[in-house]
């Protein structure tokens, strides 16, 4: 509420009071429409949360901030004792949140308290010092934070390094400098920037090096697949480049995809093609979504979507039963979740199957739910909630028996499980 400088004369307390009043009444409205409406009771950590979604299709709360944006959201293998991947959350107070599955219960784990947005994100075994994988987070105030899992589903934090004056927008983890004896990380800063962190300091010490400064912000970065000489890793950037990065002994060197009027926000890579295929999608800010194959040393681009504004995620995966139907799913301001698809080299078709409470920033996709034959998709944005969307039980299994008794799917939780 803003009281402006007239109290002077008494107009001041009189607004804030037929202010209070009106905002009272507001709140003893909104408390009696929600008394009508049929809420589960249940938390996403006391069991699962339905949310309305479009038929053919099944939307589960697995976390709700309140209004704190989530900008964010990755499914990976966290701990090794559970079969099934966690799902992290990166917020705009500086958390992150590492779901653990079970049964349909999704319980947080929030670690770190930076205090600003965190968005880069990185999982990988990096650290050679520790066993297994480690997380990787950093975000506005420059700070960079190793998490370390243990066996007993306890999770760790700590401060690594630090880049003062810059923003930390993506990590990218694993064996990518084949000069260096040691895994790294390469953090993409705003202003542009590109450094490589090792894990080679002294007493347990991350060591800092800038190679490259940018053009711009690099906004997304995705590893390609692994395959003879440097690895290589896809680049979306704000002045729209999107672009191929490799490190060899020479420094970095770069290959264009693309070059766009417009910033590239992100890019998703089609995983069921053989090793001699590679096809990437990417959105732009003003709302095109392009698919990128390449032939040869030659790469071709062409539009598949004109749609809303601001695209803010982007994932590839299998949505239908169909397994060579090809198909990406798409998250922005517009707060629809969008798949497109195309069968047998045909037009695209768009269907929107989720709409958000608010503005989306990021979607990824994983197998979540082993009852369809089909993968899952995870989104987050400004609404503060992490969602995921499934195919039913049964869809594409054939004649396969489910739950007929199975409650509604189809129920909306106004901020359940708020944190």
């Amino acid at each position: 509420m803003t009281l402006e400088r007239d109290t002077a004369h008494g107009v001041g307390r009189r607004r804030v009071r037929w202010l209070a009043g009106t905002t009272a009444i507001a709140l003893l409205c909104a408390c009696a429409s929600y008394r009508q409406v049929e809420v589960s009771p249940l938390a996403p950590s006391k069991g699962e949360v339905p949310l309305p979604c479009e038929p053919g299709w099944d939307a589960r709360l697995l976390l709700d901030t309140g209004e704190t944006g989530i900008w964010t959201v990755e499914a990976v293998p966290v701990f090794d004792c559970y079969a099934t991947p966690e799902v992290v959350g990166l917020d705009d107070e500086g958390r992150c949140h590492v779901l653990v599955s079970y049964s349909g219960k999704w319980t947080p784990l929030s670690r770190i308290h930076d205090g600003q947005w965190l968005g880069g994100l990185a999982h990988g075994e990096v650290d050679q010092r520790i066993a297994g994988r480690e997380l990787y987070v950093g975000g506005q105030r420059g700070n960079l934070y190793q998490l370390v899992p243990f066996p007993n589903g306890a999770l760790d934090g700590r401060l690594i390094a630090r880049f003062p004056g810059r923003e930390i927008h993506t990590i990218v983890a694993g064996e990518l400098d084949p000069q260096n004896d040691t895994r790294e990380l390469l953090v993409f800063t705003r202003p542009g920037a590109l450094f490589r962190v090792t894990p080679n300091g002294p007493h347990g010490r991350f060591e800092t090096e800038e190679i490259a400064e940018l053009p711009a912000r690099v906004r997304h970065a995705v590893l390609l697949p692994p395959e003879a000489g440097p690895r290589r890793i896809v680049t979306a950037a704000r002045d729209g480049s999107l672009r191929i990065l490799s490190l060899s002994d020479v420094g970095p060197s770069w290959e264009d995809i693309m070059r766009e009027s417009m910033g590239v926000g992100r890019v998703a890579l089609r995983r069921d093609l053989g090793p001699d295929e590679l096809v990437l999608y990417s959105t732009l800010d003003d709302g095109r979504v392009l698919r990128h194959e390449k032939f040869g040393a030659r790469w071709t681009s062409e539009l598949i979507y004109a749609g809303p504004p601001g695209p803010r995620g982007i994932a590839s995966g299998r949505f239908h039963a169909d397994p060579d139907a090809e198909s990406v799913a798409v998250f922005g301001y517009s707060g629809k979740v969008q798949v497109l698809t195309r069968c047998d080299r045909g037009a695209w078709e768009v269907e929107t199957i989720f709409r958000d409470r608010d503005r989306g920033h990021w979607l990824s996709v994983a197998e979540l739910d082993g009852r369809n034959s089909t993968d899952e998709i995870v989104g987050s944005g400004y609404g503060g909630r992490i969602f995921m969307l499934a195919r039913p039980p049964g869809f594409g299994l054939g004649s396969i028996p489910t739950d007929r008794d199975a409650p509604p799917r189809h129920v909306e939780v106004p901020h359940a499980n708020v944190l």
